[in-house]
């Protein structure tokens, strides 16, 4: 499919769950049992050819990094990413709201850290503005920012953040470039792929324009062990994927969630799902043997196949539906897959380095940048704020002295370090209705709009 795609000038992202994809960029190796599948197809001209690619890589270890910032992607996913309860997520709204309506822009997860200090340390002026949150709450975000550090999340959450034309893009002789995400690693934290996964399908649904009824897609995902993406998902969060889902199909994109199992979709996604391919299913146990029925069920019946064949299958075989003119599915039919023209099976670490360093976007994502946002920012407005608290308990104490000087009362004065610190009460209780920038707004999965 992917290569079907890039023929015809549609790009393709794939996550690269099991490292066996990258042989895309590579010419295909003579093989017998290929070329008679081609013949068999009725391919009449077979030829093995490589496929323009670009490797990307979250830790940026097998691709160019790919970055986003925690602005980007906003509340709702970081809460599930953090695993917080509902209430820790309604803090973590809050702490949002604040940076959103103050410009501060959240980039790295050292922002997240000292506007959720911030936070711990004003909680009873935002309990003012915004409700009451609980300091409890916030040690929960804390402790979870360190557990996302210790599990390399740093080198996700940062600038250069990836602009997502960089994944739409056509050779010039009208090939779609495919797109694979070294996920290997990514996937052994589930969360972390789900989340930058969905994080992907928010940022496309937020920045593409509305498209009609096009001739062909402006670029397809296929977003394997798409399973990982709805687990443990809450409902808000599942109804949110569902929407987007529904309406992306109008930006252009098309979405393939590829799984071993199609019970691991939930109903309301696979509903809005038109086209399927189903590999073969062994039933060997009562789940197997429900997920058999559940396959057969999805597909519009064909009176001349018998559905539970999809038990016969062998390799490169599959049951498939589509979606014909006027939207109708199609009646299931058994198929055999075309052989690919690349290479099957991953290829060496050598050829996959010279094809990063041959990249166009290689010196666009190769070095991360650290500019102003939040931590600075706070930092800054902590320091002016100290400095006002200091300036205001002199002149304070300087008044009183006078004072004192005049008309001797009958109460101990306030001692020096007593003023610094109602001054700096005072000046922390104007500090969260200080206005620090300009407001940021949200699309409907919580991510940013540029």
């Amino acid at each position: 499919l992917a290569e079907g795609f890039s023929d015809i000038g549609v790009p393709v992202f794939m996550a690269d769950v099991k490292s066996d994809l990258s042989g895309i960029a590579a010419a295909g190796r003579p093989n017998p049992k290929l070329e008679e599948r081609a013949a068999f197809v009725g391919l009449t001209v077979f030829s093995y050819q490589a496929y323009p690619t670009v490797f990307w890589d979250v830790f940026g270890e097998q691709g160019h990094p790919v970055r986003a910032t925690i602005s980007e992607m906003g509340p709702l996913l970081l809460a599930r990413l953090m695993d917080l309860n509902e209430t820790q997520e309604g803090v973590l709204n809050v702490l949002f709201k604040f940076a959103d309506e103050n410009g501060l822009l959240l980039i790295d997860l050292k922002d997240l850290r000292s506007l959720a200090t911030f936070g711990y340390e004003h909680a009873d002026e935002f309990a003012s503005a915004y409700g009451g949150i609980s300091k409890q709450s916030i040690g929960v975000l804390q402790r979870a920012i360190l557990v996302l550090e210790q599990q390399g999340a740093e080198k996700f959450f940062g600038e250069p953040a990836l602009k997502l034309q960089d994944f739409i893009q056509t050779t010039p002789d009208g090939k779609g470039v495919i797109n694979v995400l070294a996920a290997d690693k990514l996937y052994m934290q589930p969360k972390l792929y789900a989340t930058f996964l969905l994080w992907l399908l928010s940022e496309l649904f937020e920045s593409l324009p509305e498209r009609g009824d096009a001739d062909k897609p402006l670029m397809v995902f296929f977003f394997d062990e798409a399973h990982l993406l709805f687990t443990d998902a809450p409902k808000a969060l599942l109804d949110k994927v569902e929407q987007v889902v529904r309406l992306i199909r109008s930006k252009g994109v098309g979405i393939y969630f590829i799984s071993q199992n199609p019970l691991d979709i939930p109903d309301q996604i696979l509903g809005q799902l038109g086209n399927r391919v189903q590999h073969a299913l062994r039933a060997f146990t009562p789940r197997d043997q429900k997920a058999v029925r559940a396959a057969a069920e999805t597909f519009r019946a064909n009176d001349k196949l018998d559905v539970a064949v999809i038990m016969d299958m062998g390799v490169g075989e599959a049951e498939v539906s589509t979606l014909m003119d006027g939207g109708i599915p199609s009646p299931v039919e058994r198929a055999k897959i075309r052989p690919p023209r690349s290479r099957m099976g991953p290829i060496t670490p050598a050829e996959r380095q010279a094809i990063i360093n041959q990249s166009p976007f290689n010196a666009a994502y190769s070095t991360a940048i650290d500019r102003e946002s939040a931590f600075e920012m706070l930092a800054a407005q902590q320091q002016q704020s100290d400095a006002e608290a200091q300036s205001q308990a002199e002149a304070e104490q300087q008044a009183q002295e006078e004072r004192q000087q005049n008309a001797p009362s009958r109460r101990e004065p306030d001692s020096f370090m007593e003023s610094v610190g109602k001054s700096a009460l005072r000046a922390a209780s104007t500090q969260i209705g200080r206005k620090v920038g300009q407001s940021l707004v949200r699309g409907i999965l919580g991510s940013l709009f540029k």
